[in-house]
């Protein structure tokens, strides 16, 4: 296969820097750009991020004398020079939607991590095994932009990717009703080390701006239907949501209750779950883990440093089902947040874009 030469915008920050090292590696996609600030444009890759490099591996090497260009002064050179782009950004939000509108409209599709243009009607927020049918939208998208190449698709937020993948194969067949859903989410959620963020160490923050709105709206539009050319929310289940930020580096768990029009039993719940797949495994994609949904029968699992990291940190794993007093049920699930839940994620995303013809070779 030919491979999709690449950019990543807002190459600095610590989920830009997850694309990075995710790239370098991958075997459909060549990293041709970063791109960040103007600040850091004009110097190489290694000298922009500094002692700022926060993963937990090495900074790859084919990237660290790539020149960086500026995300917003550099516009069409970058989509001259790329397939398409990864975006991770870190301006105000009708910045980032006016940004990667630019680049559409440069012919750049444009796979986002950012929630400026998740509620954009035309702009498909997409879990790759949940609803990549979401994908039919881009041609009223590219349409409204007047574009032949160029459009926006987006991820979910990363608390999403524990809970609702196992939700999911249950909503329609049982008619999930009502959930209630707790989420204990790691520093590196926004951004952050414990080198950066001593005050988290042996702490609990009980809010994370924004956060609880986003995990109770963002999967009635997962859930939703295209139609007349947008995407028409779900009405259903209704979510309630409280999210925490916890001492952990990554990892995103969630307590979650949930209740049925037709109420499962044990076994069917746990039989759902053990034979899920998508597109993505159909598809044999290079990131797709091949067991989606990770069951552990021990009630001690999933635990965040033990588990975070199967499949290559893309799988979702999930424990503890049990009957509750007031809702039908409850569980623990876990995922990790910066890699299936943010550029994991994207990545993805952008295989499926291209396995279903909606990225072309330039």
């Amino acid at each position: 296969m030919k491979k999709y030469k690449v950019g990543v915008i807002g190459g600095t920050g610590m989920v830009g820097q997850r694309f990075v090292s995710l790239i370098s590696e991958h075997p459909w996609f060549e990293l041709k750009v970063i791109a960040a600030s103007p600040r850091s444009a004009g110097k190489t890759y290694e000298e922009a991020v500094g002692s700022r490099w926060a993963l937990d591996v090495p900074m790859p090497e084919s990237a660290k004398k790539i020149i960086v260009k500026s995300a917003q002064d550099d516009v069409k050179a970058i989509a001259d020079e790329v397939d398409f782009v990864f975006s991770a950004v870190d301006m105000k939000k009708e910045e980032i939607a006016a940004l990667e509108e630019e680049y559409a409209k440069c012919e750049c599709p444009v796979v986002s991590n950012n929630s400026a243009h998740r509620w954009t009607p035309d702009v498909p927020m997409v879990v790759p095994e949940i609803n990549p049918e979401h994908l039919d939208v881009i041609a009223a998208q590219k349409k409204r932009l007047g574009t032949k190449r160029g459009f926006i698709a987006v991820k979910s937020n990363c608390s999403l990717q524990s809970y609702v993948p196992a939700l999911h194969p249950l909503k329609d067949e049982f008619g999930l009703n009502k959930a209630l859903v707790c989420t204990y989410q790691a520093i590196s959620g926004a951004g952050k080390t414990f080198e950066s963020w001593p005050e988290m160490v042996d702490n609990v923050i009980p809010y994370i701006g924004g956060e609880e709105e986003k995990s109770e709206r963002e999967p009635l539009k997962l859930w939703g239907k295209v139609e007349d050319g947008v995407i028409k929310t779900a009405e259903s289940p209704s979510i309630t949501a409280q999210c925490f930020r916890v001492a952990a580096s990554n990892g995103h768990m969630a307590a979650v209750f949930m209740s049925f029009d037709k109420k499962p039993t044990e076994e069917q719940i746990l039989a759902k779950w053990d034979s899920f797949s998508g597109r993505p495994q159909e598809l044999g994609l290079p990131s797709a883990p091949k067991k989606f949904l990770h069951y552990f029968t021990d009630p001690s699992r999933p635990q965040t440093r033990l588990d975070r990291s199967t499949e290559n940190g893309m799988a979702v794993c999930i424990g503890r089902l049990r009957p509750d007093t007031q809702y039908d049920y409850k569980f623990v699930c876990l995922s990790h947040n910066t890699l299936r839940g943010a550029a994991g994620g994207a990545v993805l995303l952008a295989e499926l874009l291209c396995a279903e013809g909606y990225i072309e070779n330039k």
